[in-house]
Order: structure tokens, then C-alpha cells, then sequence
């Protein structure tokens, strides 16, 4: 082989191994988020997708499909939630979703529980219900 065939092998070899051992410690520190509950979003999602970015979303915990939020974290969403509706009455979960960057589906529970508690009350069908302070609310 000439030593330009040499040379460019080497740089080959080199740039792939600096790529391998890139890959190498990005794949540890995807595990690494995972196991220490600061993944991405979770267990469901490829490592490939955990590596280009997690999203901003707000309200709903990282501990991947299935797991559960801890009673803080349903309270403090409830009280977010409560607070944002007083002051915004009559918004769509559309409308509020976008506001607190939070999704419907973070909203479903701690919504059903501020009804049930009589902090909140809910006017019209699917995605045609408002939300009102309910009348604990105002006390």
C-alpha cells in the first residue's frame, strides 16, 4: 500500500473510533438519566430518542409509561391548575394546556379531583367544557 492509503486508513480508524466512544458515553449517560429517574421521558422511548432532546413538556413525570406521580406532584399540578382557573375562568383545556404547557392527559386526574372537592366546576360536554371556580374555591 502507498503511504497515502496508510495515512487514510489510520484517520479512518481514528475518526471511528472517537464516533464509537461518543456513542459509547452517550448510551451510559442515557442509562445512567434513566435509572436515576432524570431520563428524557422514560423507559418507552429509544435510546436514540433520548439522545436528540427530551421537550419541555411540564406536569407529568419522567418515570416512563405506566408509572405513577407522586402525591406532590398531583397536588402541586391540582393547586396550579385551581389557581390558573380563578383567575381564567371559563378557558377550554385547550386553552389552559397551552397556557400552563401541560397536557390533557397530565390535566385528567387532578381535574376530577378538584370537581369532586368542589374546587372547580366543569360546564358542557367533551371538548366544549369550560372551567369555573367551584364554590369552595371562593371561600
Amino acid at each position: 500500500m502507498s503511504d497515502f492509503q496508510n495515512e487514510m486508513n489510520r484517520t479512518v480508524q481514528s475518526f471511528v473510533a472517537q464516533i464509537t466512544e461518543l456513542a459509547r458515553r452517550a448510551a451510559v449517560n442515557t442509562l445512567e438519566s434513566a435509572f436515576n429517574g432524570r431520563g428524557g421521558r422514560g423507559a418507552g422511548r429509544s435510546a436514540a430518542v433520548a439522545l436528540v432532546g427530551g421537550g419541555g413538556r411540564v406536569g407529568r413525570s419522567r418515570g416512563g409509561r405506566g408509572a405513577k406521580r407522586t402525591a406532590a406532584d398531583l397536588e402541586a399540578l391540582s393547586q396550579k391548575f385551581g389557581t390558573f382557573v380563578k383567575a381564567n375562568p371559563g378557558l377550554r383545556i385547550e386553552q389552559i394546556n397551552k397556557e400552563l404547557g401541560t397536557t390533557t392527559k397530565d390535566l385528567a386526574l387532578p381535574i376530577r379531583k378538584l370537581i369532586a372537592d368542589g374546587m372547580i366546576s366543569a360546564k358542557g360536554q367533551k371538548r366544549s367544557t369550560t372551567y369555573f371556580p367551584g364554590r369552595k374555591a371562593k371561600k
